[in-house]
């Protein structure tokens, strides 16, 4: 039986966006609300394995939660980016209570004063042994592609930390890497400028960086592992 927490944070997934926000009215039904196709997450699946990256995969929430919990040793330090699907499967309310990891992102959520925050994610934040993370989509060829703000999530994944973990849902699955950025700018754009109206109150957001992950780093195998879920999560 899972012991994943229920998610509290109900306001903010991309259905309830939808209900709130009009300016994603054009985004409801959308094909890439969707989970994939049984063939399409089998062909993302290897061919994330033939570009050396290490894929497990989960059939749902529950089993997302509980294989996350496994792939994460105990006593390391651990961070992870906001990701709508990590609320989704319950990792984030379960990182509210007592864990057996380090957990970096309490201590840098306990600084108040906004700018040494922000040291504190250029910092400790992003040089963590595990960091957790979605992508914006992962390809039928392999590659993973995805962009931020201030840098803090890019970083952490392009090198600062020592392991990665990609949790993201099989409505992220996309052709290639042209069709990748269209998802990132066309989709999750405005679904993240929809979050950013109803948590931060100003008028949206935009991308700075956009990374796309072709492969995995040849001199450090197996840092970048992917949890696979085959279920729709996230935006």
């Amino acid at each position: 039986m899972s012991t994943r927490p229920t998610s509290t944070f109900t306001t903010t997934t991309f259905e309830a966006l939808l209900k709130t926000d009009e300016q994603i009215a054009h985004l409801k039904d959308g094909d890439y609300s969707k989970a994939a196709s049984p063939e399409r997450f089998e062909s993302a699946r290897a061919a994330l394995e033939s570009k050396g990256f290490k894929v497990t995969v989960a059939q749902n929430k529950d089993e997302a939660f509980e294989t996350l919990k496994t792939l994460i040793p105990e006593g390391v330090s651990l961070n992870v980016a906001h990701s709508t699907t990590l609320e989704e499967i319950g990792f984030i309310d379960y990182l509210i209570g007592e864990t057996p990891y380090n957990n970096v992102r309490s201590t840098i959520l306990a600084e108040k004063d906004l700018a040494k925050q922000a040291e504190l994610r250029r910092t400790i934040g992003t040089t963590v042994d595990y960091f957790l993370t979605s992508m914006a989509a992962v390809t039928e060829t392999g590659a993973m592609a995805h962009g931020d703000f201030t840098g803090s999530k890019v970083g952490g994944v392009a090198f600062g930390a020592k392991n990665v973990i990609v949790v993201v849902g099989s409505n992220k699955i996309v052709k290639d890497v042209d069709e990748a950025y269209k998802r990132t700018v066309e989709w999750c754009i405005p679904a993240a400028s929809a979050f950013s109206r109803a948590v931060f109150k100003v008028p949206g957001t935009s991308m700075s960086n956009y990374e796309l992950l072709l492969q995995a780093n040849p001199f450090a195998p197996g840092r970048i592992q992917v949890l696979l879920v085959n279920e729709a999560l996230g935006f």
